[in-house]
């Protein structure tokens, strides 16, 4: 079954994937979909039609919703060939990512026939309204504050550290719900559309010169009864099941993403060729070194990805969120010291435009450690959790 599947998606691909979207994918030409999204390269949008028509790009869920239903044998098969032919992603989402599968757990009916499909088409950009100024690694003391007015919620506060939150149609979002509550059991989850009235948005800029992050802000948003997700005041536990795909997704896609040329390659650019061996032995143990953890990197996020397939989440997910962290900050590291002097620039002709991308990955990847939960935060998760440790008195 394997082996036909497997023979059957090759021909598929082969006469479906345009050669223009193989490779590195430029952040320009990057699918996120939306109720206006651009496609600077025709073939992508053309890319991204022959694999929602295929159900592919959700292609676990069922077909009511927009997937093909693989087995996770199949999707791994499917994850297989994208890579062996240097596909790029037909879609990025975090409707995929991390608010399809907690609907497909805890949302109703309707919700999911109305949410689901158009995720998994690519018609929804969605954000994530976690963080607050005063709620960041103790997520659980947020103050954004859900009115219930009978037929709505009305809703007021402020979310900071919204990914591409002055770009999104829709987002989900954390809200307390009783402030008499214990924290935890206070909150409830939320999904708000962008253009209601009441929500502003305000660009984050980053050293690295510039930001996918915002501050977002609620004055008086109503919000209909039918957007709440789960039950009233529950919200933690669909909040704690979603930050664990997050750090999955964020660990195996973005991280990746700022790795802008492969190590070897910035190797070469340091010693002013692009093709043969690296001549300096140092700089060759190096990188041998940099692209094996790379690579041990690879297969935990494989590893992980085979747990979520079958249906485990578990603390895996924060395991693999400290390591991609601490791993892509190591790469970055170590590509900005192969370029020496070059890995100072900052802008103009003297520099070459691939090493100054370098150097604003490096600048980018010192908030790894810290997005999609810190890394103190996780390794407390891990000790708890998988190492079993017991706990300060």
């Amino acid at each position: 079954m394997s082996d036909s599947f497997r023979a059957e998606l090759r021909q598929w691909l082969e006469a479906n994937l345009p050669p223009s979207t193989r490779g590195s994918l430029p952040e320009q030409e990057i699918p996120w979909g939306g109720r206006h999204p651009e496609y600077p390269n025709p073939d992508t949008k053309l890319w991204l039609e022959r694999m929602v028509a295929r159900g592919f790009t959700a292609p676990t869920w069922a077909k009511q919703y927009g997937g093909a239903e693989l087995s996770p044998e199949q999707d791994r098969i499917l994850k297989e060939e994208l890579q062996r032919l240097q596909a790029r992603p037909a879609l990025f989402s975090f409707g995929l990512w991390m608010l399809g599968p907690v609907l497909l757990e805890y949302g109703t009916d309707s919700q999911k026939a109305e949410f689901l499909p158009p995720i998994a088409r690519g018609e929804i950009r969605w954000c994530q309204g976690y963080s607050e100024p005063g709620a960041g690694s103790d997520l659980a003391s947020l103050s954004t504050f859900a009115e219930d007015c009978g037929d709505h919620w009305k809703v007021n506060g402020q979310k900071v550290w919204t990914s591409y939150a002055d770009k999104a149609d829709w987002i989900f979002c954390l809200v307390r719900t009783d402030k008499d509550a214990p924290k935890h059991k206070g909150i409830s989850f939320l999904l708000i559309d962008m253009n209601s009235p009441g929500i502003s948005t305000r660009p984050i800029k980053l050293i690295s010169g510039n930001s996918p992050f915002c501050e977002t802000f609620f004055d008086d948003v109503k919000v209909p009864k039918n957007q709440l997700v789960g039950k009233v005041n529950e919200g933690w536990e669909i909040a704690k099941k979603l930050l664990q795909y997050e750090r999955q997704n964020v660990s195996a896609a973005a991280f990746g993403g700022d790795n802008s040329f492969p190590l070897h390659q910035v190797a070469r650019l340091s010693e002013g060729h692009d093709q043969g061996p690296i001549v300096d032995p140092i700089k060759r143990v190096a990188v041998a070194k940099g692209e094996m953890r790379e690579q041990a990197l690879s297969y935990l996020v494989a590893r992980a990805n085979r747990e979520m397939g079958a249906g485990r989440i578990s603390a895996l997910t924060s395991v693999v969120k400290v390591a991609a962290a601490e791993i892509n900050q190591q790469r970055q590291e170590l590509a900005v010291s192969l370029l020496g002097m070059d890995g100072l620039g900052w802008s103009g002709e003297q520099f070459d435009s691939r090493a100054l991308k370098e150097t604003r990955a490096w600048l980018r990847s010192k908030g790894n450690s810290i997005e999609g939960g810190t890394s103190e935060v996780n390794l407390n998760i891990i000790a708890r959790h998988i190492l079993r440790l017991p706990q300060e008195p």
